[in-house]
């Protein structure tokens, strides 16, 4: 969502791909009077990380308009003389607090992956790829001179989408043109544009109130109507900003030509319920506006009359000559120090795997495939390097594949991929296949 303008920004999507990890390197020392040395190839430098900060002085995702792809840095190669290649840099994405962090699949679903809400938290959005090993790394008494190393693993990359909560603590809402943007630029520093016609306000705005009592954020949703829940009149987008609220103020225009205040007051609490009961069920504070015109009191008590159970919980105001809004915004005061803030969401925990760290699955091309952690080292592996092939179907044989392959039924002569590499099950074992030749 953003203004006419593009000033305000609050639901963005980004690719995000971190570094790659450098490999590792083969090499051997050269001495004077020593014809060939030991292993000396050094690792490679890890991948940077995608990362992400909480700035205060952001109160937009605006910039993300401009720039939707952030790559972070590769590891250098290892060299020679055990050098390690150097780690790539990290790429840092600021955005403004109250900014959560969704990770999108090709099926559309997403997980929350961060809720940044303080100033300066860091959360890792990508990881970069670990740095392969150099062949000084496989050196050991019975192969004292190998010619293998590991390739860097790759990064991460996907689709993130990032959604702007503001983060107040009391949240006005009513229909157009009640006098939200009124009460706001009375009772704080905020300035909304203030007009005598609907949907004046188009941007949520933000207001530091701090004239009674500790300080508190309260924030002029735009003017809601009949189907906002499901976006009528960008509504939906609004209503989000609710979210992280702990009271609501309800603003009631009671002025002779404005409409019944008890339908308003129905309708917009029957869009609140259609978008979350949670939101619904916030406590409530109703202010009857523009009690200073003729004819506003005698449909004041007529609203609170109809209304006993809103008894103690209705203020007659007037936002433009300020009656009445001393008691309110004290009343709101004395809420907020006894309402605890609403909890955070939790960000959705990753796939566990099993206790083996791998899994067997159907592959479409025929056979099994092998995912999980072997999959991630075979990411590393130098296919191609017969040597490093040969180590890595040991590596499998030390995790104990074949018995889980025997355990699954797999059939006898079955192709077993395992990232580029094919293996085959025959008499009970992981032998080479041609195929990765």
């Amino acid at each position: 969502m953003s203004t006419a303008g593009g000033m305000f920004v609050d639901e963005v999507r980004i690719f995000v791909q971190a570094g790659a990890g450098g490999n590792g390197a083969v090499a051997f020392r050269r001495e004077k009077y020593i014809p060939m040395g030991g292993p000396a190839g050094g690792d490679g430098g890890r991948g940077g990380d995608v990362v992400a900060v909480v700035d205060p002085g952001l109160s937009t995702l605006l910039d993300f308009r401009h720039q939707r792809h952030y790559r972070a840095e590769a590891g250098r190669p290892g060299e020679g003389s055990n050098r390690h290649g150097r780690d790539g840099a990290d790429v840092i994405i600021r955005v403004p607090p109250g900014t959560l962090i969704y990770r999108e699949d090709e099926s559309g679903s997403s997980e929350l992956l961060a809720d940044l809400t303080r100033p300066g938290q860091r959360v890792v959005i990508a990881r970069g790829g670990q740095g392969g090993r150099g062949n000084a790394r496989f050196a050991s008494s019975v192969h004292r001179a190998p010619r293998i190393a590991e390739r860097g693993s790759p990064g991460e990359a996907f689709w993130v989408r990032l959604e702007l909560n503001l983060l107040a603590d009391v949240g006005l809402v009513g229909y157009p043109n009640v006098g939200k943007s009124t009460l706001i630029s009375r009772v704080s520093a905020a300035r909304p544009k203030i007009a005598d016609y609907p949907f004046t306000t188009l941007v949520p705005n933000l207001g530091m109130v701090g004239a009674w009592g500790e300080g508190f954020v309260i924030a002029d949703v735009p003017g809601l109507i009949e189907g906002a829940h499901a976006g009528a009149g960008l509504g939906d987008q609004f209503l989000r900003h609710l979210k992280r609220t702990r009271l609501l103020v309800h603003l009631l225009d009671v002025s002779p030509l404005a409409r019944d205040p008890g339908e308003a007051y129905a309708a917009i609490r029957r869009e609140l319920a259609a978008f979350s009961a949670d939101l619904a069920a916030r406590p409530e504070l109703v202010a009857l506006n523009k009690i200073d015109l003729p004819e506003a009191a005698a449909r004041a008590d007529a609203f609170e009359a109809a209304h006993p159970e809103l008894a103690g919980r209705c203020f007659r105001i007037s936002a433009l000559s300020g009656e009445g809004v001393d008691s309110l915004m004290w009343e709101v005061r004395r809420q907020l120090d006894r309402l605890p803030p609403p909890p955070a969401p939790e960000p959705v925990p990753r796939v566990v795997l099993p206790a083996a760290g791998y899994r067997i699955v159907p592959d479409p091309e025929g056979g099994v495939r092998l995912e999980g952690d072997v999959a991630a080292r075979a990411q590393r592996v130098l296919w191609g390097n017969p040597e490093a092939e040969r180590y890595f179907l040991e590596y499998l044989r030390r995790r104990r594949v074949p018995e889980a392959l025997q355990r699954a039924g797999v059939p006898e002569g079955s192709a077993v991929r395992v990232g580029e590499g094919i293996f085959r099950w025959r008499d009970g074992g992981l032998v080479e296949d041609n195929e990765n030749a």
